[in-house]
Parts: C-alpha cells; structure tokens; sequence
C-alpha cells in the first residue's frame, strides 16, 4: 500500500521557565535561568497508508494536537522525519497546503463577518482551483452536507452544527487527499455527528480521502475507523485495529440477571469465593450485574450456580463498551507488552 503520512522517531520538546522561591531566588533568576523540559511527543513512529481511516486518541496533554501541529507544518519538530503526501511540512509551505485540508473543531477557517459563500469563493482563490473543478467538487459537497440554505448567511449567525459542516466543506474545497479532522463533532447534537460521519465514510469511498481523526467521541471512532493509535505521555502506547484493541484489552465479560425474587450481595458472593467474580446491583426489580474474566469454564460455572440456586427470569450477555476498555487502559495503565 502507498504511504500517505511517514513518521519516524518524530520528538517535540518545550521548554518553560521554572522559578526559584525567595527573594534570593529571584534575583538569581536575574542572571542564570532554570528551565524545565517537556517531552510533549517522544519518538514516535507511524505510518498511514492511502486511503485509511486512522483514530489517533489520547488524553489531554497526552501530544495529539502536538503531533497534528508538526504533521500540518504549524510547529517544527525538535527531531525526527516526517513525510505527509511526498512533502515535509515545514517546507514547500505553499504546494503543502494545497494537498492537505484541516479542520480544527475550535478554530475557523471562514471569515466571521460575510457569507458562507463569499468565504468559499475566497478559499477557492487562494487554493487556485478551477471554475469547472469547483462547480464539480462543490456542488457534491453542498448537496450531500446540505448547505445550500445556509450559503448566503454570515458565519456569525451559523449555529454550531451549521457552521461546522460549512467548516468541513471549507476543508474540502480543493479536494485534497488527506484530511486532518481535529475534535470535528465536539459540542454537536447526535443529528449532527450523524450526518457528518455518514459524509465522512462517503467521501473516503469517492475519492479515497485519507482521514486522521483526534476526538474524545468514541462513537466517531467506532462509525468511522478501523485502525486506532493510542498516545500516552507522548508515546505510541498502542497501534492497531479497533477489534483488536477490544480483544487485547477487553479481558472481561459482564451478565446480567433479573431474578424472580430478591437476593442479597452475601447470597451471590457465597456461590462463587473468588474475587474475580463481582456483584453489583442494578437498575430495575431485582436486577444484578456479574463481572469475571472473559473465561468460558468460569462463565459457565457462574451461570449454572446462579441458576440451580435461584429462580432466574433472565439472562443477558453484555459487551464491554470501548470506550469503558479504554477508559480503563488510562485508569489502570498499561499492563499488556
């Protein structure tokens, strides 16, 4: 598969000033500095073949704006290699940009003050694209993110959803093949997401535009991609497909049981003594939720002492939600190799 994005051993530090307490401490700050150091990203390498849907996650301040920044050539790397579509970004600035398109779900590209389609006209002429390549590419993107009432109010009395797909078609307006998509739902209702995500998935599948998505929104990730890199303290911490993620981490199975009568927590602990086997009470009449390791012997053994000791009106098989697997990764750190 061709590379579009090619990062080795890619380093950011910041330094900060560090003061010293006291008067004393101030005045020898006056002539000799102490400064702290920042590893923000710390050697890391990755690759994005053509075409992929890449979920690049992490906590706050783990380095995902970081490495967003250095890979759209806004901050230059301390150290390291990158390539994104045959260019460095902090060089041939001008042909760069043309062959990228971003969108910062807390800045804007659009000018605040005129119409969403005089900002479009704008944009057209400082990425130099054609009359007929506009009228073309455009009209697809207005049509399918449903823009065309929107075109001729100004930016300021968008709503936050309306001016976000203004925002994503901004991105889009000289059709680059990757697209950098930083918190691109945040602070959008569910109505939204969806439409966003379903023109996401449709114009990677027209044009095989490669996205690299950062968010919070673990629903993003699950509609839209495969392949998740996980960054903690500014390093890869795990790089592979979501069902794998699920599968190396997801080491637990949760049940659920409504019993016909009440029980207790000590009636649920005396049938199973191990301290891998939790009980936990539930929403709903008579309602308990077991979690245990995801161990077929031990499920079953679980499952028949429950049922030959009480009367059971139901029985569900829960999944651990991803976003409960990765919470639990930052919580617990990592323990896997």
């Amino acid at each position: 598969m061709e590379k579009i994005i090619e990062v080795k051993n890619l380093h950011k530090e910041f330094k900060s000033f560090s003061s010293r307490s006291g008067v004393k401490g101030a005045f020898r700050d006056l002539f000799n500095r102490n400064y702290k150091i920042k590893k923000a990203v710390n050697q890391i390498s990755f690759s994005v073949n053509k075409g992929e849907m890449m979920a690049y996650i992490g906590e706050n301040g783990a380095g995902k704006s970081t490495t967003i920044k250095m890979l759209t050539g806004i901050l230059t790397p301390t150290s390291g290699e990158v390539t994104v579509n045959g260019y460095h970004p902090q060089k041939n600035r001008e042909q760069f940009v043309r062959s990228i398109g971003v969108v910062f779900g807390q800045r804007s590209q659009l000018w605040w003050d005129i119409a969403v389609q005089e900002s479009f006209r704008l944009l057209k002429k400082v990425y130099k694209v054609s009359d007929e390549q506009y009228e073309k590419h455009m009209g697809y993107i207005i049509k399918t993110l449903d823009l065309e009432p929107l075109l001729d109010q100004p930016v300021r009395k968008l709503s936050l959803g309306q001016r976000m797909r203004c925002e994503l078609a901004a991105a889009l307006i000289h059709n680059p093949p990757l697209l950098f998509l930083d918190e691109p739902t945040i602070g959008l209702d569910v109505l939204v997401k969806l439409k966003i995500r379903e023109f996401l998935k449709e114009l990677n599948q027209k044009y095989g535009t490669t996205i690299l998505l950062t968010t919070h929104d673990i629903s993003d990730i699950e509609a839209l991609c495969d392949r998740v890199v996980m960054l903690d303290e500014g390093k890869i911490i795990y790089d592979g497909t979501l069902e794998s993620l699920k599968g190396q981490w997801g080491e637990e199975k949760e049940i659920q049981f409504q019993f016909s009568s009440n029980v207790t927590q000590s009636d649920l602990n005396s049938l199973i003594g191990m301290s891998t086997v939790q009980w936990k009470k539930e929403e709903g009449e008579n309602v308990w939720k077991v979690t245990l390791p995801n161990d077929e012997t031990l499920i079953s053994m679980v499952i028949g002492k429950v049922v030959q000791h009480h009367s059971v009106k139901d029985i569900k098989m829960l999944e651990i939600s991803t976003e409960e697997i990765i919470r639990n990764i930052y919580q617990e750190g990592i323990q896997h190799g």
